[in-house]
């Protein structure tokens, strides 16, 4: 994958397809200590010992419904940081979720930019309506926060999933990330 915003696409997908009512999304830059820390949680089905193991084999899949029984999400994603000198981890009960670090040393040749985390979330939110989700960036002292099922009892009877809401979404998260990186 391009970006990292891609490999949370995909891993919050995965929580979505395990049942998750919420997904929490986590990215912490810590450039004193050269560190990228992502972490993804879920409050889906979550999966045993044995399904944990084979989660990082990208020729099994839970999902028996396609064709192709395949699943790269985290492996991909577990090969992207171990690339950069990172650890990844998995840990997950069932019937209470599942929880994934991804740690990434930011000037590590190898290590991926960031990407489009407006666009991806709000594909999130637009796709899952139904769903909250919870985005925290954290970044040279700089905090964001943004908590869908605090912004649905804003909306009151306005859909989140209206293109201008998301438009909206999108251009808060992408300028409060941008903002960032204009406090260097």
């Amino acid at each position: 994958m391009e970006d990292l915003s891609l490999h949370i696409l995909d891993i919050a997908e995965n929580s979505i397809d395990a049942g998750a009512a919420k997904v929490e999304i986590e990215i912490i830059i810590n450039k004193n200590a050269d560190r990228l820390i992502l972490n993804i949680r879920d409050n889906g089905r979550g999966m045993d010992e044995d399904t944990i193991k084979m989660a990082r084999d990208p020729f099994f899949s839970t999902k028996t419904e396609r064709k192709k029984k395949f699943g790269l999400g985290i492996p991909l994603l577990a090969q992207s940081a171990e690339e950069c000198n990172g650890r990844f981890t998995i840990n997950s009960e069932l019937g209470k979720g599942t929880a994934i670090k991804a740690e990434f040393r930011l000037s590590h040749i190898d290590m991926k930019p960031i990407g489009d985390i407006g666009s991806t979330m709000t594909v999130l939110i637009g796709g899952h309506p139904d769903r909250d989700f919870s985005l925290s960036y954290e970044e040279n002292g700089f905090s964001y926060k943004l908590e869908t099922r605090e912004l649905k009892n804003e909306l009151g009877d306005v859909p989140i999933n209206l293109p201008d809401v998301l438009k909206l979404i999108r251009e808060d998260i992408n300028s409060a990330i941008k903002k960032t990186h204009s406090l260097e």
